[in-house]
């Protein structure tokens, strides 16, 4: 048995969710945010018999999605005094980060 976690946009959450169930797959899902852009995620915890794992994690990259976002770009350069204009800075955002480790004991009760 295997136990996946995967950390996805907050925006692909609920379609990904819908399919996981649809395929018959239990998924736990908890509340996250990002270090970098302190954005929302949603990290997933997903407990699959070893034979299906290839089938959670192609449901997991079909419905999770990267894009591209711009944002602001805060940081001062120095040598810049009080003349610096925040300028917007494309970035990569979305698709998933997916771990999988293995289950030494399961119980449910």
């Amino acid at each position: 048995m295997k136990l996946v976690f995967a950390i996805i946009s907050d925006e692909d959450s609920s379609r990904l969710l819908s399919e996981l169930n649809r395929n018959g797959h239990r998924v736990t899902k908890l509340s996250s945010s990002g270090g970098f852009l302190k954005s929302g995620n949603t990290t997933l915890m997903i407990g699959t018999p070893d034979e299906k794992l290839e089938d959670v994690i192609s449901i997991i990259k079909k419905f999770s999605s990267s894009r591209k976002v711009s944002i602001n770009a805060n940081n001062i350069p120095t040598g810049m005094g009080g003349s610096y204009i925040p300028y917007p800075v494309e970035v990569q955002v979305g698709g998933a980060t997916i771990f999988v480790t293995n289950v030494e004991h399961f119980e449910q009760a």
